[in-house]
Parts: structure tokens; sequence; C-alpha cells
């Protein structure tokens, strides 16, 4: 079996928000029901985003990295679920919160999302809640061990 043929790059929000908006209208607003005035928010244009683009350069995942220093708005495209996309990008976006010196990045897991999350070695904390009509739970993970 072959390996996925896709690429992650760091995205430019204005230049780049029609492949964003391309990955994270389909999969939150339109597969997961999440109003589209709650998917992009104030904070989107002040965030670091990714982009996975396949070997024609249309996007097939996404995720950004917010300056209160958490992950969020991770997405893959149905068709590129389990190829090892949503790794790459949340490896991707690691890369950029230890890089920019963090102590820790934080995030708001969907439930379903749990274990792929602490795979990467994140840790949940608190309890689980509701966040735009889906189960969640925020997770860490510390950027000062060396090990990570």
């Amino acid at each position: 079996m072959s390996k996925p043929d896709f690429r992650v790059i760091e995205a430019d929000y204005t230049r780049d928000l029609p492949r964003l908006r391309a990955v994270r209208e389909p999969v939150f607003v339109m597969e997961q029901q999440v109003p589209l005035d709650l998917e992009w928010d104030t904070i989107d244009p002040d965030c670091r985003h990714v982009l996975a683009l396949d070997a024609e350069d249309r996007p097939v995942g996404t995720g950004r990295l917010t300056p209160q220093h958490s992950i969020g708005r991770m997405a893959v495209l149905p068709d590129w679920r389990g190829k090892g996309v949503g790794d790459a990008l949340l490896i991707q976006l690691i890369a950029l919160a230890r890089d920019a010196g963090w102590p820790s990045v934080s995030l708001h897991a969907q439930v379903d999302a749990l274990g792929f999350y602490r795979k990467h070695g994140f840790v949940a904390e608190g309890g689980i809640y509701t966040e735009a009509g889906i189960l969640h739970q925020n997770m860490t993970l510390d950027l000062t061990n060396a090990g990570n």
C-alpha cells in the first residue's frame, strides 16, 4: 500500500482563506452542523494556520494555532481520514508552538478524538462539556519535556 501523497504547509490566512474554507466548512458546518458564525471567529486572522494539500495542491486538511496558545479547527476531509493527514497537521502545529517557545499548548478535543490527541501526548483535563453542540474535553501538551 502506497503512502497518500500530501504535504503540510503553513498557510497565509488572507491568501489561503478560500482553501481553509474548502476544508473547514464541509467538515464543521455541513458535516457537524456547527453554525457558520461560530466556525469563523475574530481571532482567525491572528492565528497561524496549516494546510494539508494533495498532489494537485487541493486542500484536504487544516488546523490553527491561536495567540492563546491553543490548537483548534483541526479538520480533514472525509476521503483523507485515516491516512495520516491529521497526524501530520498536529505534528506541524506542535512544532510551531515549540518553535515559538511556548511551555505548553492546549486544545478543546471533540470526545470522539480524545484517543487521537492522547496518542500525541495530550492529557485530558476537567470534565466533558458541550461546545457548538458537540461534546468536548480540554487537553494540554507539555512542551517543556524534551521527550515530546
